[in-house]
């Protein structure tokens, strides 16, 4: 009987460790983003927030990193939770300048170097135009969530959200091309399930982040 009774906690144990527990209690929702004209949107960041209003709060010294390298922000749009610290390390050989003026966000990075890094704590929800004062093809997005549901929409425009507890949420999407407000819709997630949605976002036409070149392309 003791030997049964070492081997029961033997495997409780193993499952512990291994995230078994946590992920037999937690669903997920597979999204798609499309356009009005049903084409899959790329970079579409989905956030699931709990109908209570019960949101996690980011983890001390949450981190992210967008890059510059060839006059270029990576990625593109990059998601994080309020309470982030993103760090902006430069790889290119000459200075960059990183600001923004967003409501947000609005910070200024002075003049730094190849292989220095500026830091950004991003404490407010909301989006975030990141750009640089040298260069003006450059043109990237920090899209600061309240919670720690989220996900970017890949090139099929699919992402989905993992390890949500059983509960009501709001899935919303935002792109930084998109028209008007975030769609968002009401989904139910049972413990261990997964829910699909699909969310359209009418999208304009609007300049993204060009190829360097241009006469005002400089390297300081």
């Amino acid at each position: 009987m003791a030997g049964s009774r070492r081997t029961f906690w033997l495997i409780i144990t193993l499952l512990a460790a291994t995230g078994a527990f946590t992920h037999a209690y937690a669903g997920s929702v597979s999204g798609r983003a499309v356009s009005q004209d049903g084409a899959p949107v790329t970079d579409a960041v989905l956030t699931a927030v709990p109908a209570d209003g019960g949101i996690v709060a980011a983890k001390p010294g949450s981190k992210a990193v967008m890059i510059q390298e060839g006059k270029q922000f990576i990625p593109y749009v990059l998601a994080v939770q309020a309470g982030t610290t993103v760090d902006f390390p430069n790889h290119d050989s000459f200075r960059h300048q990183v600001y923004s003026f967003s409501t947000a966000k609005t910070f200024e990075l002075k003049l730094y170097g190849s292989g220095e890094i500026g830091s950004v704590l991003f404490d407010k929800p909301g989006a975030v135009p990141v750009g640089c004062n040298i260069h003006d093809n450059m043109l990237a997005y920090v899209y600061v969530t309240p919670g720690p549901h989220f996900a970017l929409t890949g090139a099929e425009g699919a992402a989905q959200l993992k390890g949500l507890p059983a509960g009501t949420y709001t899935i919303s999407a935002w792109h930084p091309h998109q028209r008007g407000v975030s769609p968002s819709q009401q989904v139910t997630v049972s413990a261990d399930g997964d829910v699909e949605v699909k969310v359209e976002l009418r999208l304009r036409n609007t300049r993204g982040q060009r190829k360097p070149g241009a006469f005002d392309e400089k390297a300081y």
